[in-house]
C-alpha cells in the first residue's frame, strides 16, 4: 500500500499519517488522526492500533503519563474516529512487530480527541474476516476501509497515472467525448435517457466513444486518448458490469504494427511498475484461425500445452456412424490428449461430459491408453488403420486419456476449448503466477447470421479489411480478413482494436453488406459518412477494459474487487438502491407513461 503523503497539506488534525513514522522519528511530538482498528488493555495500559489508508500505528495510553487521556481511551470502540497527540518512542524490547512498517515505534499519547463515534459495524474491518458479498456491497464504504480494496484503489490510481504519463510522452491528448449521445444499436443494448426538452426522443449512454474518436482523427487531433465510462445493458458475468471504464485511444497515420508496438510498451510498463513483472517483448502473435485450430477459442490461454488436434483426416473414411454423420454434414472431429489422464475414474470422465454439454456438444468420446491396450466404448468400431493413425496423430502413450468431440465446427471448437481450460485448472497444468500475453490477429471481417440471413461484423462495422482482401467484399465476403487485433492475457481478452475504414465508399459498401441500407446508414451514421468525405486520414485505435485489466493485474476473482462502487450481477446497487422507481411527475415531464 502506498505510504506517500504530501506534508504540505498537513493541517490541525495530523502532522503525520499512520504509516509514516519510523525509528528516526523517536523523540518527535506528533499528531495522528484515524480510525480505531484494535483496542487492547494490558495491565491497565491501553494499546490501540490507529488506522488510515497509509497504514497502522500503535498508540499507547499510560495512566501514569496522561491520566485523562487514559480514562477517555476506555470509552473507545472499533471504528471511532480519533485524534491523538504525543511522543514517538521505541517499542519495548521484545515487542517489535517486524510485520508492520511502523513496528519499531509507538506513540505515547498525551492528548486525545474523539472526532466521531461509530456504531458497531456489520463486519470486522479486517481483510481476513469472511463476509458475504451482498453485505459488503450494501456497506461498501466500510468494505473500502479494508486493506485489499484500499490496495486495489491505490493500484488503480497508479495505473491510470502511468497510462496518462506514458501517452503524454507519446504526444497524445486527453479529450473528452459526449456521454449523452445517439443510439446506434449494433451490439449490446443501449442504456437510454429520455429527453425532457425533446419529448419522445432519447439519448443513449455510449457503449464506446468509437464514432467521436474517429471524428477527432478527421479533425486533425492525430493522437487521442481518454479514460472513459462506457455503458452496456447486457447480461452480466464475473468480468462484466453495466458501467465500466475503458482506456480508449485512436491514432492517425498509423498501421497495425504501430499501434501494437505502442500498446506493448504501455502494458509492459504497467506490469513492471505494479507487479515487478518483466515482459518479454514483442508478445507472440497468433492468427484467429490458428487460435481456433489449436485452442478452440479466439482468446487462447497459452500458459500450458494440450492443444486441440484435428482428426478429420484420421476418420475421413470411417464407418463409425457417429463420426461419419458429423463429417457428412460438414462438421469436424477434434481431440485432446490429457497426459496421465487414464487415472481418472469413470465418474470423473462422465463429469467432463457435463462440461462440454454447456457449450452445445451432444457427447464426449474417450479412450484410456493402458499398458495392456486401449479401453473405450468406441474402440471396437474403429479399423486397425484408424487406431494406428489416431495414436500417431495424438502422440498417445500409456497413461493418457484421449477425449473427442464431433459436431459443427463452432461447437466442437468451443466445447473442447472450454474443456481444455477446465482440465488445465482441474489437473494443475496452469502456473497461476505466470502472465502469458499474446495478440490475436487476422480476424474474419464478417460472420453469417443464419437466423437473420445476413452478414454481421465480427468487431464493428468501422473496421477496415486487409488491403489484399478489398476485392473479396464483392465476391467472397466471408473470406475477407480484417485489420483487427485483440490483446489476450491468460485466456482473457483485455483489449481490442482495429485499423478503421477511412474511405467513405468502402464504408458504404460494408454497411450494404451488413444489410444497413443507404437510408438507415444516413440516419444512424450520416455524420460519420459526411466526416469521411472531408479528408479523413488513415487511422486506427484500441480500447482496454480498465476494470478487467486491474482484475488480472491484481489477481482478483471478480472485477467487483477493483471497482469502488460496483453493481451486482443483476445490475443493481445494494448501497444506494439503484435502480429505483421515480416520482410520477418526473415521468410526466419526460412524456413517459407508467407501465
Amino acid at each position: 500500500m502506498s505510504r506517500q503523503f504530501n506534508s504540505s497539506l498537513t493541517a490541525a488534525y495530523r502532522s503525520h499519517v499512520c504509516g509514516a513514522l519510523r525509528a528516526e522519528n523517536v523523540g518527535d511530538r506528533v499528531k495522528l488522526s484515524g480510525w480505531v482498528q484494535n483496542w487492547r488493555d494490558h495491565g491497565g495500559v491501553v494499546f490501540i492500533d490507529l488506522r488510515d489508508r497509509y497504514g497502522l500505528t500503535q498508540v499507547v495510553f499510560n495512566p501514569e503519563n496522561a491520566p485523562e487521556a487514559h480514562k477517555l481511551a476506555h470509552t473507545l470502540r472499533g471504528e471511532f474516529v480519533i485524534q491523538v497527540e504525543g511522543e514517538v518512542v521505541h517499542r519495548p524490547e521484545g515487542t517489535v512487530n517486524a510485520n508492520m512498517a511502523t513496528g519499531e515505534i509507538e506513540v505515547l499519547v498525551a492528548q486525545i480527541k474523539i472526532l466521531n463515534k461509530a456504531e458497531t459495524p456489520p463486519f470486522s474491518i479486517d481483510e481476513t474476516s469472511e463476509v458475504g458479498e451482498n453485505v459488503r456491497l450494501q456497506y461498501r464504504y466500510l468494505d473500502l476501509r479494508r486493506q485489499p480494496l484500499q490496495e486495489a484503489m491505490i493500484a488503480r490510481h497508479r495505473v491510470t497515472k502511468l497510462i496518462r504519463d506514458y501517452l503524454d510522452r507519446h504526444s497524445f491528448l486527453e479529450i473528452e467525448t459526449p456521454v449523452l449521445t445517439k443510439s446506434t444499436p449494433e451490439g449490446a443494448r443501449d442504456y437510454l435517457v429520455p429527453s425532457r426538452t425533446n419529448p419522445g426522443s432519447f439519448f443513449a449512454l455510449p457503449q464506446s466513444p468509437q464514432l467521436f474518436k474517429q471524428l477527432l482523427m478527421v479533425a486533425g487531433f492525430d493522437r487521442y486518448f481518454q479514460i472513459v465510462k462506457c455503458f452496456r445493458d447486457e447480461d452480466l458475468r464475473a468480468d462484466r458490469q453495466p458501467e465500466f471504464t475503458q482506456i480508449d485511444m485512436e491514432l492517425a497515420f498509423v498501421e497495425q504494427d504501430d499501434i501494437i508496438n505502442l500498446v506493448e510498451g504501455m502494458i509492459a510498463l504497467i506490469f513492471k511498475e505494479i507487479n515487478d513483472f518483466d515482459s518479454e517483448l514483442p508478445y507472440p502473435r497468433i492468427s484467429y484461425q490458428e487460435a481456433l485450430d489449436k485452442y478452440g477459442l479466439d482468446a487462447p490461454d497459452i500458459r500450458f500445452e494440450m492443444e486441440l488436434i484435428d482428426l478429420c483426416q484420421v476418420f475421413a473414411g470411417t464407418a463409425f456412424k457417429v463420426f461419419r454423420s458429423v463429417l457428412d454434414k460438414k462438421g469436424i472431429i477434434k481431440g485432446l490428449n490429457l497426459k496421465g489422464g487414464a487415472s481418472l475414474s469413470r465418474k470423473e470422465i462422465d463429469d467432463l461430459l457435463e462440461v462440454v454439454k454447456i457449450y452445445g456438444a451432444k457427447g464426449l468420446a474417450w479412450i484410456k491408453v493402458n499398458e495392456d491396450g486401449w479401453q473405450s466404448p468406441i474402440v471396437k468400431f474403429f479399423e486397425e488403420s484408424e487406431i494406428t493413425a489416431l495414436g500417431q496423430a495424438m502422440a498417445a502413450e500409456a497413461g493418457d486419456l484421449l477425449l473427442f468431440v464431433a459436431d459443427k465446427p463452432e461447437i466442437t471448437n468451443e466445447a473442447l476449448g472450454r474443456l481444455r481450460l477446465h482440465l488445465g485448472e482441474k489437473m494443475g497444468l496452469i502456473d497461476k503466477d505466470e502472465l502469458a500475453f499474446c495478440w490475436v490477429i487476422d480476424f474474419p471481417m464478417f460472420a453469417w447470421d443464419e437466423q437473420e440471413k445476413r452478414h454481421t461484423a465480427i468487431h464493428h462495422p468501422f473496421t477496415a479489411p486487409l488491403d489484399e482482401d478489398l476485392d473479396k467484399l464483392d465476391t467472397e465476403p466471408l473470406a475477407v480478413k480484417a485489420k483487427a487485433y485483440d490483446l489476450v492475457l491468460n485466456g482473457v481478452e483485455v483489449g481490442g482494436g482495429s485499423i478503421r475504414i477511412h474511405d467513405p465508399k468502402v464504408q458504404s459498401k460494408v454497411f450494404s453488406l451488413l444489410k444497413i441500407g443507404a437510408e438507415e446508414a444516413r440516419e444512424k451514421f450520416g455524420f460519420l459518412l459526411d466526416a469521411l468525405s472531408f479528408g479523413a486520414p488513415p487511422h486506427g485505435g484500441i480500447a482496454f477494459g480498465l476494470d478487467r485489466l486491474m482484475m488480472l493485474l491484481l489477481q482478483r476473482q471478480s472485477i467487483r474487487e477493483v471497482i469502488a462502487f460496483p453493481k451486482t450481477q443483476k445490475a443493481t446497487c445494494l448501497l444506494s438502491g439503484a435502480p429505483n422507481t421515480v416520482n410520477p411527475r418526473q415521468l410526466r415531464d419526460l412524456a413517459i407513461k407508467k407501465a
